[in-house]
């Protein structure tokens, strides 16, 4: 009987012999048993996440100080410009916050060509046609001296270079109130005071040390290899400058353009000393209307006026802002 339940029981299967050549069959890994970490981590992406509070007190600190600054600009020009479209008779009510309830440009109109500047009531387009003869060739000689002062300074290096740039760094933080007397003598003797080409020499002369520092910075920061590798080429001095340096330059030819722009065209002190009568930059003329005392004193007129004179460089800042912040992240304000 033992024999027959021996023979009952079922034999297992022969496996089968795997050829020599065959490749073993890769079987996937169990699956690994979730560490304590694992387990935490994971929870923890399924735990839903907790909204941050968005009003914090580091961020209303930042938002109270942006609005405080906004307002300190923007109030004044509020006030300027519902004052400028007023007429008298609302602006003597007293309330400067108010809006105009009968606005009018008869102001601005005054403003530009019926304002009197002293003895004449012609307004004030007369120095804004002055300050652009001013301001035009004066920005573009000193920023085209000042480029080439920056290009020969960095790659060239000639004899003397070093104190010809402290000359200059010192000539930039002078103040200008202590030039006036020996320039008044020199432009004299050159016959070229109180006229329009000395007022431009003044601004030249005032605006070349900064220039020259602001490009020389610029074109230190250039790698040198494009230099030698234009000398090996064979190129000369103004050939590198016009064909290879120029052409990068245009963020801080931007940059320096802004500068100038807004030194020259709100210049009062120089344009006063040395335009002469017949040259007085728009500033000047602003400065007459508003200490006119002839008749009552038109505030409209006057608010009218400034916003007038201020218009060119808000222009030049509004258009040009984008590349005044390149010219700054490309090392034009460096050094």
């Amino acid at each position: 009987m033992n024999r027959d339940i021996a023979l009952n029981v079922p034999q297992p299967a022969p496996q089968p012999v795997p050829h020599p050549s065959a490749r073993p069959v890769p079987q996937p890994p169990p699956p690994a048993t979730p560490r304590p970490a694992d387990s935490r981590a994971g929870a923890a992406l399924t735990r839903p996440r907790r909204k941050q509070a968005y009003f914090t007190p580091a961020r209303i600190g930042i938002y109270l100080f942006l609005v405080t600054a906004a307002m300190f600009f923007l109030v004044p020009l509020y006030v300027m410009l519902v004052t400028s479209v007023k007429p008298m008779a609302e602006i003597r009510l007293g309330n400067i916050f108010a809006l105009p309830m009968a606005p009018t440009l008869a102001p601005w109109h005054n403003a530009w060509q019926a304002a009197c500047t002293g003895l004449e009531c012609e307004g004030i387009r007369g120095g804004f046609w002055n300050s652009v003869k001013i301001t035009v060739p004066s920005v573009v000689l000193s920023i085209a001296l000042g480029a080439v002062n920056g290009y020969a300074l960095s790659f060239w290096r000639p004899r003397g270079a070093n104190a010809l740039f402290a000359v200059l760094m010192i000539g930039a933080f002078i103040p200008g109130q202590v030039m006036l007397y020996p320039l008044v003598r020199a432009l004299a003797a050159v016959e070229l005071y109180s006229s329009l080409p000395g007022i431009v020499l003044v601004h030249i002369v005032f605006g070349m040390p900064m220039m020259t520092l602001l490009f020389r910075n610029y074109y230190a920061s250039l790698p040198q290899e494009l230099f030698k590798a234009a000398r090996i080429d064979g190129g000369g001095f103004w050939r590198i400058f016009f064909e290879l340096m120029l052409p990068m330059s245009t963020p801080v030819i931007v940059v320096a353009m802004i500068m100038q722009v807004t030194n020259i065209w709100n210049d009062f002190l120089l344009g006063l000393v040395f335009a002469g009568s017949d040259n007085l930059p728009m500033t000047v003329q602003l400065n007459n209307i508003i200490n006119t005392t002839t008749g009552e004193r038109l505030y409209n007129v006057n608010m009218a006026a400034t916003i007038l004179t201020s218009l060119v460089p808000l222009a030049l800042y509004f258009f040009s802002g984008r590349w005044f912040v390149r010219g700054i992240a490309n090392g034009a304000v460096k050094g």
